[in-house]
């Protein structure tokens, strides 16, 4: 069984004079990360005019950039996260895998130029608490060598077999824990799937309908990440954390991309990787709540102000339950008004 670390260390900064570990997660509305790669200088130019237009900025370093360009890609990021004020905009990079040569300068050299500026480091293919454990004692380390304040946070990308097997036992691994994305491609590589597709469902995986004579029967596609969304979900419920759906990348098909983004929202996600701008409209409309659902929820929250007991609205029964549902919908949309202030009035806040 993997060892943690007991409760009354948890919580202790792992280098003398670093900042404490977070003990309440920072609210943010981070209904999506949006990548782009940081060593192409035109995409760059335009990162002020995204800052107000997404929830997080995230300059990936790991995939999709070859290795001939992982210096500039990191470069490339210290210099936009130099340039810039993100408010209340996130920015997050993906640096490359803990195996790979460019891993342990992506952090070093980040952090000392611009750790006061991050808020989280997305760390591609955990496979096990011990690397969350690795990339914790050498950030509170660098905190401490370069005056952070703030301790810098974790994203763990679930993309193997071992990783998903270990889910619990990573979410529970560091108070710098901020979530987890799923990360289908090296996924379903690791799992030895039978798809090339980035995210999204295939049209061979799904159910017949039962036979009936006289009629044809119908096929229906299912996800195939149902599982995975669900244990990562459940994980991250367990510890606080906040699960992502990964990528989809067909960018061709909008409508499949917001049928898979729903799914993930209905599961429990709070967002989605963008790797395409279209998608960022995508991941807004279906990460933030209904306006009929938040009217709706703010009915119940103000039949029940201190949230115990029972009462009946439209016909159906309320209670404590229903009472924090109702809570996390009506928070949701106050954060999205925080953000996107033209839509006070369709919340009605």
């Amino acid at each position: 069984m993997a060892q943690t670390r007991t409760p009354a260390k948890f919580y202790a900064p792992l280098a003398a004079g670093a900042p404490a570990p977070w003990r309440e997660k920072p609210v943010r509305l981070e209904r999506m990360i949006h990548f782009v790669p940081p060593h192409v200088e035109k995409v760059r130019a335009k990162i002020a005019e995204m800052i107000p237009q997404v929830d997080v900025v995230l300059g990936n370093l790991e995939d999709a950039v070859p290795a001939d360009a992982k210096e500039s890609a990191r470069y490339g990021f210290i210099d936009m996260a130099r340039a810039h004020d993100y408010g209340s905009t996130g920015l997050w990079t993906r640096i490359n895998a803990l195996n790979s040569p460019w891993a342990l300068d992506d952090v070093c050299e980040i952090v000392a130029a611009a750790g006061d500026k991050l808020d989280v480091i997305m760390l591609p293919k955990v496979e096990g608490p011990w690397d969350i454990h690795y990339l914790d004692q050498l950030l509170a380390q660098l905190e401490v060598k370069y005056g952070i304040s703030r301790p810098i946070m974790i994203h763990a990308i679930l993309e193997t077999a071992e990783g998903v097997n270990n889910v619990e036992t990573i979410a529970g691994s560091s108070p710098r824990m901020h979530g987890m994305s799923l990360g289908p491609a090296d996924l379903a590589a690791s799992r030895q799937m039978k798809t090339t597709r980035v995210g999204g469902g295939h049209p061979s995986y799904g159910v017949l309908s039962d036979p009936k004579e006289g009629e044809q029967r119908h096929f229906s596609q299912q996800d195939l990440w149902h599982y995975t969304i669900g244990r990562m979900v459940d994980a991250c419920a367990m510890y606080d954390l906040k699960p992502f759906y990964g990528p989809f990348g067909d960018f061709s098909d909008p409508e499949g991309c917001e049928a898979q983004f729903r799914n993930a929202f209905l599961q429990g996600c709070v967002g989605a990787w963008s790797l395409h701008p279209s998608q960022i409209d995508i991941a807004k409309r279906v990460f933030s709540p209904d306006p009929n659902e938040v009217a709706f929820a703010k009915r119940i929250l103000d039949a029940m102000p201190n949230g115990s007991g029972a009462v009946m609205v439209d016909g159906k029964m309320q209670d404590d339950a229903t009472w924090k549902q109702a809570k996390v919908i009506v928070d949701l949309a106050k954060l999205v008004v925080a953000k996107d202030p033209e839509m006070a009035s369709v919340y009605g806040l």
